[in-house]
C-alpha cells in the first residue's frame, strides 16, 4: 500500500501520508462492533471550559432579564423562566461534565450509531405527523409535562455523529461514489426531509450547512465534493419548484416579505422583527444599563428565545453585543482547534461538526434579530430559553472536552 500513499499505524489503521493538510491526514476509522464503554480521567481542557462557562453563565443572567416581563405576565411569576433555565443549566452542567469523561469512540459502534439515529429519526417523524403540541403551526415537541422535549434538536448530534462514522469508515473507499455520495445523500435527505415536515427550516438550512462542511474537511477529493455540490444545488432547486407550485410553504414567502420591508405589516405579521430593531437601536454604544430594557415588557414577542440577542443589544449596547459576538467566535476557533488536534477522522469530524452546529446556529440567530435575514425561528446557544437544548448543547460540550482530553492539547 504505500504505493498509494497509505500505511498502517500501531494499532492497524490505515494513515494516508500524503501532503495534505493535517485535517485531511488523520487515522481512518475503523468500525467498531464491541462497545467501547470507558472512561478518560485525563487534564481538563480548562481553557475551553472556562469559555463554556463564561457563555452559559452569560447567557442565563441575559434570559433571566429578557424572560422577566413574559414570565410575570404568562405565570404571574417574574422569575418563572429563570428558575426553570437554571434547573436546566443545572442538568445539562452534570450531563456535561459525566460525557466528557466517557470515551467518544463509544459512539463509533455501527449498531449504537444507526440505532441513535433512527430513533431520533423516528421521533422528529413523530412530532411532525402526530404531536399536538405545536407553535405557530409548527409540530416540533413532545410534551413529557415537566418539560417539551424537542427531538429535533437530537436529530442534529445523531446527524453529526453518523456523518462522522460513515465518513471515516469509509475514507479509503472515497473513490467510490457508493461509499462517498450515495449514503450522504440519503442520510441528509430523511433528515432535511423530516425537519421540513416540522416546518422547521432554520434547522433544515443549519443541517445543510453542517453537512457540507464536515464533508469539505473530512478530505474528500475535491472533484467528487463538487459533485456532491452538483446534486445538492439540483435537488434543492427541483425542492424549491415543488414548493412554489404546491403553495405548502406559503409561509416561507411571507417571511421573506416581512424581511423586506420590516414596516410593511408593524400590527402583524413584521410585529417581532420591528421591535427587535427598535430594542437593538434603542441601546446605542453602551446600552441602557441591566435589566432596564423598555421592549422587554411585552413588545417584543420570544424576548426570552429567539430574541434574546435584541434584549442584549439594548440593555448592554454595541458593547455588549460585540462581547458576545466574540466570544462565539473564540469557541468557533477552540472548537476547530481541538477537532484540528484529535486523536483520529472520526473525532476530528464530531468536533468539527459540533463546532459549526454551535456556530453557524448563533450566527443565523444574530443575523436574524437584526433582520439580516429572514426569521427563521432559531435560538442562540447557551443564551436562548428552552431545556432540551441547553441540555443537549451542554452534553455536545462535554463531547467535545472528551476529544480534547483524547488529543494532543496541553491541558
Amino acid at each position: 500500500m504505500a504505493d498509494k500513499g497509505i500505511y498502517r499505524d500501531r494499532d492497524g489503521g490505515l494513515v494516508y501520508n500524503n501532503h495534505l493538510p493535517r485535517l485531511r491526514r488523520q487515522p481512518v476509522a475503523q468500525a467498531r462492533k464491541k462497545l467501547n464503554f470507558k472512561f478518560i480521567r485525563t487534564g481538563t481542557d480548562k481553557p475551553f471550559l472556562i469559555l463554556v462557562l463564561v457563555l452559559l453563565g452569560f447567557g442565563v443572567l441575559m434570559m433571566f432579564s429578557a424572560s422577566y416581563a413574559w414570565g410575570l405576565n404568562d405565570m404571574g411569576d417574574g422569575y418563572y423562566y429563570a428558575k426553570k433555565q437554571l434547573t436546566f443549566a443545572g442538568i445539562g452542567l452534570a450531563v456535561m461534565f459525566g460525557v466528557s469523561m466517557l470515551d467518544y469512540h463509544f459512539f463509533q459502534n455501527t449498531l449504537i450509531c444507526y440505532v441513535f439515529y433512527i430513533i431520533m429519526f423516528l421521533l422528529s417523524l413523530y412530532t411532525a405527523l402526530f404531536s399536538d403540541w405545536s407553535t405557530a403551526g409548527a409540530n416540533r415537541w413532545i410534551n413529557l409535562g415537566f418539560m417539551q422535549f424537542q427531538p429535533s434538536e437530537m436529530l442534529k448530534v445523531a446527524f453529526i455523529i453518523i456523518f462522522a462514522y460513515i465518513m471515516a469508515v469509509n475514507f479509503p473507499k472515497f473513490s467510490n461514489w457508493k461509499y462517498c455520495v450515495l449514503p450522504f445523500m440519503v442520510i441528509m435527505g430523511m433528515t432535511v426531509g423530516v425537519l421540513m415536515l416540522q416546518r422547521h427550516m432554520s434547522a433544515v438550512l443549519i443541517i445543510g450547512v453542517i453537512g457540507l462542511s464536515m464533508m469539505f474537511v473530512s478530505g474528500m477529493p475535491a472533484k467528487t465534493f463538487w459533485k456532491f455540490i452538483g446534486v445538492c444545488g439540483a435537488l434543492g432547486g427541483l425542492l424549491t419548484g415543488v414548493i412554489a407550485l404546491t403553495g405548502k410553504f406559503s409561509y416561507i414567502q411571507q417571511r421573506i416579505e416581512s424581511w423586506k420591508n420590516p414596516e410593511a405589516d408593524i400590527q402583524n405579521t413584521t410585529w417581532q422583527t420591528y421591535n427587535s430593531l427598535v430594542a437593538i437601536g434603542s441601546g446605542g454604544w453602551f446600552g441602557l444599563g441591566f435589566g432596564e430594557s423598555r421592549q422587554k415588557f411585552l413588545y417584543l414577542p420570544e424576548a426570552q428565545n429567539d430574541f434574546v440577542f435584541a434584549v442584549i443589544c439594548e440593555e448592554l449596547g454595541f458593547v455588549g453585543a460585540l462581547v458576545v459576538v466574540v466570544l462565539f467566535v473564540i469557541f468557533v476557533l477552540r472548537g476547530f482547534y481541538i477537532a484540528s488536534k484529535a486523536k483520529d477522522r472520526f473525532g476530528l469530524l464530531v468536533a468539527a461538526g459540533i463546532t459549526i452546529q454551535i456556530g453557524i446556529q448563533a450566527f443565523l440567530n444574530i443575523m436574524v434579530a437584526s433582520n439580516s435575514f429572514p426569521n427563521t425561528g432559531i435560538a442562540l446557544p447557551f443564551f436562548s430559553y428552552g431545556g432540551t437544548a441547553l441540555i443537549i448543547q451542554l452534553a455536545e460540550m462535554g463531547i467535545l472536552l472528551n476529544i480534547s482530553r483524547q488529543g494532543s492539547i496541553k491541558k
